[in-house]
């Protein structure tokens, strides 16, 4: 019995620490937040992005439309420009681009569009 209350506790205490994400609702500050989450994604030598790069061997500079939703998801990725690189590689960031989740929530049923250059330099 001491066990399962214990048990319990534990788990409301994770739940309750949990860290929250922001909810932002001006769209510029959505995109300005969401430009600022990929800059760092894409910053050598540590970002989310700039390794995966590497790691795949992306080149190149790619200019992607985006489009994010509700809770920091990638809605819709279309390449508007590609320069250096391979189809091949810019359908592998695209690819990666529909898994990748923003850390902020937007207001439900919104949607915001931007446009953002990824240049991968091996």
């Amino acid at each position: 019995m001491r066990a399962i209350g214990l048990t319990l506790f534990i788990l409301l205490s994770i739940s309750l620490f949990a860290q929250k994400m922001d909810l932002i609702e001006s769209t510029e500050d959505v995109i300005d937040r969401a430009r600022t989450e990929l800059d760092a994604a894409m910053s050598a030598p540590e970002g989310e992005f700039y390794l995966w790069g590497q790691e795949k061997g992306i080149r190149g500079e790619y200019i992607i439309d985006l489009t994010i939703r509700e809770k920091g998801e990638v809605a819709t990725v279309f390449c508007q420009g590609n320069e250096g690189g391979t189809i091949g590689s810019q359908n592998l960031l695209k690819d990666h681009l529909k898994e990748f989740k923003f850390g902020f929530k937007m207001p439900k049923g919104k949607s915001y569009k931007f446009q953002y250059r990824f240049i991968f330099v091996n």
